[in-house]
């Protein structure tokens, strides 16, 4: 694998787009740690092990238990999350999906305002446009260290 391109080094240009979407977005109303946590779901989802040990990284430093981080990917069964965040898991599924049905729109405005629901809907797809990215061309895992990026 280290024969790709490294996407650090060689896309500086064309991922700074994407920084600037997570600039935007740590000025939403919907709190970090949920974003993180979302980030973690898609990510588990597309297979992305750099951006797994990475949000893995930023939920612990906000204190976010073990527990918790190994539950995502069993979400609806699992006592540990408030409905908004399954809410917001739902969401981000259905959005990696290309899918949202009535019902799920019906239960994640319920859970969002309309405001926030957007915000939310730019994140899954951010964190889908890294994820890809990061699949595509080399990256070191393991290296991403707390705060690297802002």
């Amino acid at each position: 694998m280290e024969t790709r391109i490294n996407l650090f080094e060689k896309g500086q240009k064309a991922i700074s787009t994407l920084f600037g979407t997570n600039v935007y977005l740590k000025k939403s109303s919907i709190e970090k740690q949920l974003l993180e946590l979302v980030d973690f779901r898609v990510s588990q989802i597309n297979n992305c092990a750099y951006c797994l040990d990475m949000h893995s990284k930023e939920l612990r430093a906000l204190g976010e238990t073990e527990q918790r981080i190994f539950g995502i990917s069993a979400w609806r069964e699992s006592p540990f999350y408030s409905n908004r965040e399954k809410a917001a898991f739902e969401w981000a599924e259905a959005v990696t999906a290309s899918t949202v049905p009535d019902t799920i729109y019906e239960r994640a405005i319920a859970a969002f305002t309309e405001e926030e629901l957007v915000d939310l809907t730019l994140a899954v797809t951010a964190i889908n446009t890294w994820n890809r990215l990061n699949t595509s061309f080399y990256n070191p895992i393991g290296s991403y260290r707390v705060g690297q990026f802002g």
